[in-house]
C-alpha cells in the first residue's frame, strides 16, 4: 500500500498532465477519492448511550435479537420539561427577543399533547427544543431542564422520530418502494425480501397507505398521492426505528378538514399503542380537538395552560368568566381567549391585559401543583458524561451496499422523470434546429469563419446553462431529503455522491449527443466521423462540469430561488471570459486566473480546436486567412489540443464535485444545545403535573405546597431562572 501511494502516485499524476498546477489538482483530487471510498459506514449514537450501572434505562432492541415490527412493544418514555427559556439576540440594537419563557410542562406515554397558540407563540420552537431539533445560531440562547423518564437529557437512550411540516420524497417512487428501500437503509439486518415485504405490508396497513401502495409519491409537476396520504408517508418512515416519541409539526397544515382528520385519527391510535406524541397545531376543528389528551397554550412565549383537554380548560377558563358558549368549537374559543386583537388601540390594549392576567394567574397555580424530586448536581454531570462518552458506532451496512441501494433509488428517480426528461429532450433538439438554421450549411470563405467562431460559442453556452439551469432547480430540495436521511444515520455522503452522479450520467450525457447530432450536419461543420465524435466528447464533458458546478452552487446556498439566481451569474462570468469575447493573452492580470477556470472557455477551445485543424479557406488576397491554424492563433488557442481541453474539463469536474462534497459535509444541519440550569445545592427540581378536575375547581386563594420524601423537611424552592438577567448583552 505504501508502494501504491507513492511511486504508482507519481506515475499516475505525471502521466496525466506536465503542468504543476495540473498535477498539484489531480493529485488532491485522488488523494480525496481514496479517502472517500475509504472513508467507515455512518456513525451512529448507540440506542442505548449510558453507563454500565445505569440498569435502569430501557433498551431499544428488540428482546432476544428478534425483527423490531410496526406493531411491536414500544418502550414508554415520559417527558418533563422545567423552565426553558429561549431568546433571540440583536447586537445592533443591543436587544433581546425572548422566543420562550419559563416553559414547564410534561408529555407522557400513550398520551397525545398538542401546543396550540397563535402563530408567533413558540409552538414550533418549543417542539423544536423537545426533540433537540432547534438550528444552531450564535445569537440564539437555550436554557433550562429537561428529563427522558426522571434522568436529565438523556434524549439519545431513547429513539425518537420527527415529522417535519414540509413533506419531502423522491416523487418517481412508489409508496411502496419508498418504505422498502428506506426500511433496507435503516434496518440492513432484515435481509430477506419476503421478511422486508412483510414489514412493509404491516406498515402499510397500521398508516393507512395500503390503497395507494403502488401508487407514485408525485410533486407538483406530476400528480401521485394526496397531501393526506403524504403526511401519513412521513410518518411511515418515521416508524421504522419503533421510536418511543413521536413529534409532529404542525401535520394539518395545507389538508382539507378529511385528510387532517384521517391524520390526526393515525396520530391518535399511535398515542394508544404506547407512543409519547407531541404535535404543534394551530387552530383545529372540534373533532380533532376531542382527539387531544392533554394541551399547552402558548401566546408570546408564555404558558397561559398547560394540563389536560376535553373540557378542563373551559372550565379552568370559567374561573375567570370567560365561558366557551353553547355550540362553538373548544379550539376556537381558546384561541380567540389568547390572541391579540389588533383591530384598534383600544382591543389591543385589552386584549393584551387578559393575556397578561391569564399568564400570571397559571403561573400561580402552577406553583401550587408542583412535587419536588431531588436531583442532585452529581446526576447533572453524570447524564453530561453519558451524552459526550465516545462509543463504539454501529453501522448501517458497508459502504458498497449503501452506494448500490443509493444507486438503484437515483436511477429510477432520473428515469422516470418523463416530463423533465422530455423537456430537456424538445429543448436540444429545438435549439440545435434554430442554431443549425441560422448557420445553415456554412461554406469556406473568409466569413465563415466568424460564422463558426459565433455558433461553437453558442453551442458551449447553451450545453452548459441547460445542464446547470436543471441541476441548480431540482438539487436543492433533494439535498432537503438527504440531509434529514443522514441525520437519521442512513447512509454517509460519500456512497449518495457517487450513486446521484452514476446515475445521471447517461441521461445526462444523452441530451448533449442529441443537440450535437442535429446541429452538426445541419451547419455542416468538419464533415469527417471522428470530428463529430470528438463535437459530441467536447459538449458532452461540459454538460458534467456544469453539472458538478449546479452541484456546488445547490450546495452552497439554502433554497432553489437563491441557486436559480447564483448559478447563472457565475456562469456569465466564465461565458465573458470564455476566451470569444476577451482574448486570454488581453485579459488582465487580477483576472488571468478565470479562463483557467472557465468551463466555457475550454469547451470552446476544444471545439475551435476540433473544426479549424486542417480547414483550408477561400482567400483572394494575402492578408487572409487561408487556413484554420491562422483563425486559431487570432485566438490564441494555436498552441493547445484537444487533449489539453479534456483533462482541463476534467480537472474542473473534480474540482466541482470535491467542492460539493466538502460543502454538504460542512452544511449539513446543526442544533442548538440546551444548557442545563443547575439547581441550587441541596433544593428539589420542581415537576409540573397534569391539571386534573379536582385542581381546576380550586378557588384562588393561598394553595397548600406538598412536599414528598426528604424534601418536606427543607422550604421548598424554585429552581427559576430569571430569564432577562441571563441574557444581558455587554455594551
Amino acid at each position: 500500500m505504501a508502494v501504491f501511494g507513492g511511486k504508482k502516485v507519481h506515475q499516475i499524476v505525471t502521466g496525466i498532465g506536465t503542468n504543476g498546477l495540473a498535477q498539484v489538482v489531480v493529485a488532491v483530487a485522488f488523494s480525496f477519492l481514496v479517502r472517500i471510498f475509504s472513508a467507515p459506514g455512518p456513525a451512529l449514537l448507540p440506542d442505548n448511550d449510558y453507563d454500565d450501572d445505569d440498569d435502569d434505562v430501557p433498551n431499544n432492541d428488540s428482546p432476544d435479537g428478534e425483527t423490531p415490527t410496526p406493531t411491536g412493544k414500544v418502550t414508554p418514555v415520559t417527558i418533563r420539561w422545567n423552565n426553558i427559556n429561549c431568546s433571540i439576540s440583536d447586537k445592533s440594537s443591543n436587544s433581546v427577543r425572548f422566543l420562550l419563557k419559563n416553559l414547564s410542562g410534561e408529555a407522557k406515554p400513550g398520551r397525545l399533547l398538542a401546543i396550540m397558540g397563535p402563530s408567533g407563540s413558540g409552538k414550533t420552537t418549543l417542539l423544536n427544543v423537545l426533540a433537540g431539533q432547534l438550528a444552531a445560531s450564535p445569537r440564539l440562547h437555550l436554557n433550562g431542564l429537561l428529563e427522558f423518564n426522571g434522568k436529565p437529557s438523556s434524549r439519545n437512550a431513547y429513539k425518537f422520530a420527527y415529522v417535519r411540516q414540509e413533506d419531502l420524497f423522491f416523487s418517481q417512487l412508489t409508496v411502496r418502494e419508498t418504505l422498502s428501500l428506506a426500511i433496507e437503509l435503516q434496518l440492513p439486518h432484515i435481509s430477506s425480501v419476503e421478511e422486508r415485504d412483510e414489514y412493509v405490508n404491516n406498515l402499510l396497513f397500521k398508516i393507512g397507505l395500503v390503497s395507494c401502495a403502488d401508487t407514485n409519491v408525485g410533486d407538483a409537476k406530476v400528480r401521485g398521492i394526496s397531501g393526506g396520504e403524504k403526511k401519513r408517508l412521513s410518518l411511515a418512515c418515521e416508524l421504522l426505528a419503533s421510536p418511543s416519541v413521536i413529534f409532529a409539526d404542525e401535520p394539518t397544515t395545507g389538508l382539507d378538514a378529511f385528510q387532517a382528520e384521517k391524520v390526526m385519527e393515525t396520530l391518535r391510535q399511535l398515542a394508544l399503542d404506547g407512543h409519547t406524541v407531541i404535535c404543534s397545531i394551530h387552530q383545529p376543528r372540534g373533532s380533532v380537538y376531542s382527539k387531544f389528551d392533554d394541551i399547552i397554550l402558548l401566546t408570546d412565549g408564555s404558558l397561559v395552560y398547560a394540563g389536560a383537554a376535553g373540557d378542563e380548560p373551559l372550565a379552568y377558563f370559567s374561573k375567570f368568566g370567560y365561558h366557551c358558549p353553547d355550540h362553538v368549537n373548544p379550539a376556537e374559543f381558546l384561541a380567540d381567549l389568547i390572541s391579540i386583537d389588533y383591530s384598534s388601540s383600544d382591543s389591543v390594549y385589552s386584549s393584551q391585559k387578559r393575556i397578561n392576567g391569564l399568564v400570571e394567574s397559571f403561573s400561580q397555580r402552577q406553583s401550587t401543583i408542583i412535587y419536588a424530586t431531588p436531583i442532585t448536581l452529581d446526576d447533572l454531570s453524570k447524564s453530561r458524561r453519558r451524552i459526550s462518552k465516545r462509543t463504539v458506532a454501529k453501522r448501517k451496512g458497508g459502504w458498497w451496499k449503501q452506494f448500490w441501494l443509493l444507486l438503484r433509488r437515483a436511477w429510477m428517480q432520473a428515469s422516470r422523470d418523463a416530463p423533465t426528461n422530455k423537456v430537456r429532450a424538445r429543448m436540444s433538439i429545438a435549439s440545435a434546429i434554430i442554431f443549425g438554421s441560422v448557420f445553415w450549411r456554412m461554406g469556406k470563405s473568409q466569413t465563415s469563419i466568424q460564422d463558426r467562431m459565433g455558433l461553437l460559442q453558442v453551442a458551449a453556452i447553451n450545453t452548459a446553462m441547460a445542464a446547470l439551469t436543471k441541476t441548480v432547480g431540482v438539487f436543492p430540495k433533494e439535498r432537503s431529503i438527504v440531509d434529514r436521511e443522514r441525520a437519521k444515520g442512513s447512509y454517509t455522503l460519500g456512497p449518495y455522491l457517487f450513486s446521484k452522479l452514476l446515475a445521471e450520467a447517461p441521461i445526462g450525457a444523452a441530451f448533449p449527443l442529441m443537440f450535437g447530432a442535429v446541429l452538426y450536419p445541419m451547419a455542416r461543420l468538419h464533415p469527417t466521423l471522428m470530428r463529430f465524435g470528438k463535437f459530441c466528447g467536447i459538449v458532452t464533458a461540459e454538460s458534467f462540469a456544469a453539472s458538478a458546478m449546479g452541484l456546488t452552487v445547490g450546495a452552497m446556498v439554502p433554497t432553489t430561488e437563491a441557486a436559480m439566481a447564483v448559478g447563472p451569474s457565475l456562469m456569465t462570468v466564465f461565458i465573458v471570459f470564455g476566451g470569444y469575447y476577451v482574448n486570454p493573452e488581453n485579459t488582465p492580470i487580477i483576472f488571468r486566473w478565470i479562463p483557467s477556470v472557465s468551463l466555457i472557455r475550454w469547451a470552446f477551445q476544444g471545439l475551435c480546436i476540433n473544426e479549424f485543424h486542417g480547414l483550408q479557406f477561400d482567400h483572394q488576397n494575402s492578408f487572409d486567412t487561408q487556413t484554420g491554424e491562422q483563425a486559431l492563433e487570432r485566438l490564441s488557442f494555436g498552441r493547445s489540443t484537444i487533449r489539453d481541453t479534456l483533462l482541463a474539463q476534467n480537472r474542473i469536474l473534480l474540482f466541482w464535485y470535491c467542492t460539493t462534497y466538502l460543502l454538504l459535509e460542512k452544511n449539513k444541519p446543526k442544533y442548538q444545545q440546551l444548557e442545563t440550569t443547575p439547581p441550587t445545592h441541596g433544593k428539589p427540581h420542581l415537576k409540573l403535573e397534569e391539571l386534573n378536575s379536582e385542581q381546576v375547581d380550586q378557588t384562588h386563594e393561598a394553595p397548600e405546597v406538598s412536599q414528598t420524601g426528604p424534601a418536606s423537611d427543607e422550604p421548598l424552592d424554585s429552581t427559576e431562572v430569571d430569564p432577562v438577567g441571563s441574557f444581558i448583552l455587554e455594551e
